[in-house]
């Protein structure tokens, strides 16, 4: 029968750290069948981490399944620290990832930012990259960040009316620099209020259903302060995007196969960065899934999410 929802929680059988350079040092995972094909899971955020749930996309028993914290993320060190920390840096870091677990190239599974991380890793090293199932299309285009510092206020007024309202009022015009000043003010009395609006901001719009639970996981102090953090930086730096952006660059991995998997009432990364993408993009598909916003963990798009991960078993 085919399989529509998450696998049982696992453990891994392997976990360590990678020295980067630049002072970083990346956690890391590996989780499933040593023997079988390898999938290589994209946090969001920036700045987000994995966790144990991530794991369960995956049928442990035919999938090698690689997780790991981006830098300054999660269980990465040092925590929430933006030096040398960009999207060619994590591109490589990508590449020493998969040279020091000797794998010849994955599949890869990311949202949201980790689409961003996903798509910018394939056009570098197209080689690596089997297939790729992404989730909640985040493109980092100027549009898609104006919507979520302002747009967002037409279907969420409520809460970005709460975001705003820790600025000062001379401030809101400009939330992106204001945060940026509050949340790298080294007084955790300062940044870590920040931390939390921004983060709370992000939960609240996440769901198509308010999820109280997942608005409380993105109020973890240690959480949110890499999440705002890093997110802010890389906001701030355009996402570190080569000139012409992501779809400038998509003949690159024209023949690579995907899925995308899209909450039609995503608030976060609204459809229409993946309706663009797809048709950028000869070898993928566009799965629309009719009652859903961003999440991953929407009962929909995490049912969706793992029929694609059974229907990339034979690629």
């Amino acid at each position: 029968m085919p399989r529509h929802d998450l696998f049982p929680d696992i453990a891994p059988y392997e976990s360590g750290t990678l020295p980067v350079g630049d002072g970083h040092e990346l956690y890391w995972e590996q989780a499933g069948n040593p023997a079988g094909r390898p999938v290589l899971f994209l946090h969001g955020g920036p700045g987000a981490g994995s966790g144990a749930v991530h794991r369960r996309f995956f049928d442990p028993t035919h999938w090698r399944i690689v997780l790991f914290d981006q830098r300054g993320a999660g269980r990465s060190r040092p925590h929430a620290s933006v030096v040398a920390n960009t999207t060619p840096h994590l591109v490589q870091d990508i590449e020493r990832l998969r040279t020091a677990l000797n794998i010849p190239d994955w599949l890869l599974f990311g949202g949201s930012w980790g689409s961003t991380l996903a798509l910018s890793y394939a056009q570098a090293h197209p080689e690596r990259v089997r297939a790729m199932i992404l989730r909640g299309i985040f493109l980092g285009r100027p549009s898609e960040l104006d919507w979520f510092f302002h747009g967002l206020a037409q279907v969420f007024p409520d809460a970005h009316a709460a975001f705003l309202s820790h600025l000062p009022e001379h401030e809101r015009h400009d939330p992106l620099a204001a945060y940026c000043r509050l949340l790298f003010d080294p007084d955790p009395a300062i940044h870590l209020p920040a931390a939390r609006a921004w983060s709370g901001y992000e939960g609240t719009c996440s769901t198509l259903i308010p999820a109280p639970a997942a608005v409380a996981g993105f109020a973890r102090d240690r959480a949110v302060i890499g999440l705002a953090r890093i997110e802010a930086h890389y906001f701030r730096h355009g996402l570190f995007l080569p000139p012409g952006g992501l779809l400038g660059h998509m003949e690159r991995i024209a023949h690579i196969p995907g899925i995308i998997v899209q909450g039609r009432y995503d608030m976060i990364c609204p459809c229409t960065s993946a309706w663009d993408l797809v048709h950028a993009w000869p070898g993928a598909t566009l799965s629309l899934v009719p009652d859903a916003g961003h999440s991953a963990l929407e009962p929909g798009i995490r049912r969706r999410l793992v029929t694609c991960v059974e229907e990339m078993r034979t690629l």
